[in-house]
């Protein structure tokens, strides 16, 4: 009996595989800002994006706006909420920024500054490195990384997120969502250790950012950051890969669209929400 049972829970050969061969992207951010127009303007005017549609659910009581710097179906975007009447929201402290890559990162900074954005750090080269980087913060408190690059077709190349436990969270990338690890960078002097995880190169795609702060083993999530959306080819398979996190919605259809989706959460408490593949460029239609 024993012998059955355990073969009944055994994952098949099959699942254990496809994550390997699944053809995963990652798709988007969704945060929340107070005042969309105004985070419109600055992510166009400021930071070079284009706006790729909006949409409004008065019924819902929310609307979307969709920004980056090529089309949703072959790039990372983000998904901007903006919810009636409010106007700030708690960023918290383990959301760390997104990123830019930019062939002028001097350029783009005195851009932003012209534009009215907050530079808290000015380009230059990285510490005991020759990597060129700036800070700059957008009108809700969002941090955007700067990172002087040549040419790449995703400008748009890092989330950053910090973690409690650097070893458990790549594992659980690795398996759940099929990710590898591009690389590792340990900083003793600095006090934290953080890991690339994605599934092209760097400068090919975007890469999420985890990283470990010495010591540290808790964050507050705050209210404004949402999630990452990744696409597969089967969120129902793909819920059943994700070990050591917590569902937080069934895999299935939404209502009135029909796009397949499943949610979970990472150990450190972090969204993801797989949408498949097919219904996402249905949706774009």
């Amino acid at each position: 009996m024993a012998e059955s049972a355990a073969a009944a829970v055994a994952p098949s050969a099959e699942l254990l595989e496809f994550p390997k061969k699944d053809k995963r992207r990652m798709l988007h951010a969704v945060y929340r800002v107070g005042d969309l127009d105004r985070t419109i303007q600055f992510y166009t005017e400021g930071l070079g994006m284009k706006l790729l549609r909006k949409r409004d659910i008065p019924d819902e009581k929310y609307s979307n706006a969709f920004l980056g710097f090529g089309p949703e179906d072959s790039h990372f975007v983000v998904e901007l909420t903006y919810n009636y009447g409010v106007t700030s929201y708690d960023i918290g402290t383990g959301f760390g920024h997104f990123a830019i890559a930019t062939e002028d990162v001097y350029k783009l900074v005195e851009n932003v500054r012209a534009k009215g954005g907050s530079v808290t750090r000015e380009p230059g080269p990285v510490k005991g490195g020759k990597s060129v980087i700036a800070f700059v913060k957008d009108p809700d408190g969002y941090m955007f990384e700067l990172i002087q690059r040549g040419p790449t077709p995703e400008p748009l190349c890092q989330v950053m997120l910090r973690v409690g436990d650097l070893d458990r969270a790549i594992k659980f990338y690795e398996k759940a969502l099929g990710m590898k690890v591009l690389r590792t960078i340990d900083r003793p002097e600095y006090k934290y250790t953080l890991a690339m995880m994605g599934y092209a190169d760097e400068d090919k795609t975007t890469v999420l950012e985890l990283t470990y702060n010495y010591g540290v083993t808790e964050y507050t999530k705050g209210n404004a950051y949402a999630q990452i959306a990744i696409g597969t080819d089967d969120v129902y398979k793909s819920a059943e890969e994700v070990g050591g996190g917590k569902i937080t919605r069934q895999p299935g259809p939404l209502p009135g669209i029909n796009t397949k989706i499943t949610s979970f959460l990472d150990p450190d408490g972090w969204k993801t929400v797989l949408v498949d593949n097919e219904d996402f460029l249905k949706e774009l239609q």
